[in-house]
């Protein structure tokens, strides 16, 4: 149960209503970190709109990199909350779930491929504390995704590592978006 109640929408306000509206068309349910943090509204907005413009900015890599870096941040940082709604988000992008369960074993696993590697590789030391990416390590994704997609691939771990850390701080828990009602919404 998270350290503060979230706004229910019978408590919210018109705006927040349609905001929540949206969320449950969108994901099947309305997140639990939007409900919390819709006791701020102006970090409400600016969150919204931060999200929906990375959504939209962030097309250099494959989605399958993008992707499998967020979850592996989310997985090194221990939020479940991260990890149920980035399957849920995999899983309706047509990528292959299953994998997942091999994700700690990805160096070795022929489930993933090199480039695959070298992201999920630059999550873990992104996410470490204290950080150990290499020179070496920059470079070689640099080599592979060429420096918009290193500056992407970086944002999105980062971007990853502060909803993590704020879910873990707020203890948001996963909300069942891999067994409930999101997975009833069409695949896109």
């Amino acid at each position: 149960m998270p350290r503060l109640t979230a706004i229910k929408y019978a408590d919210a306000g018109p705006l927040l209503k349609l905001v929540y509206r949206y969320a449950r068309k969108r994901f099947g349910a309305v997140p639990e970190p939007l409900t919390l943090t819709a006791h701020h509204p102006g970090l409400l907005r600016t969150s919204a709109m931060h999200e929906m413009m990375v959504e939209k900015s962030a097309k250099t890599l494959p989605l399958s990199v993008r992707e499998l870096a967020v979850y592996r941040t989310a997985t090194q940082l221990g939020c479940s909350w991260c990890v149920d709604f980035g399957t849920m988000l995999q899983l309706h992008d047509g990528l292959d779930i299953e994998r997942l369960k091999k994700i700690d074993d990805y160096a070795t696993s022929p489930a993933f491929s090199h480039a695959e590697r070298l992201a999920i590789a630059y999550a873990d030391a992104m996410t470490a504390t204290p950080v150990t990416v290499t020179d070496e390590q920059v470079a070689e994704l640099e080599a592979e995704f060429g420096r918009k997609g290193v500056i992407e691939l970086t944002y999105l771990i980062s971007l990853e590592n502060s909803r993590g850390r704020m879910n873990s701080a707020l203890e948001i828990t996963d909300q069942g978006f891999t067994s409930g009602a999101a997975c009833e919404v069409p695949l896109r």
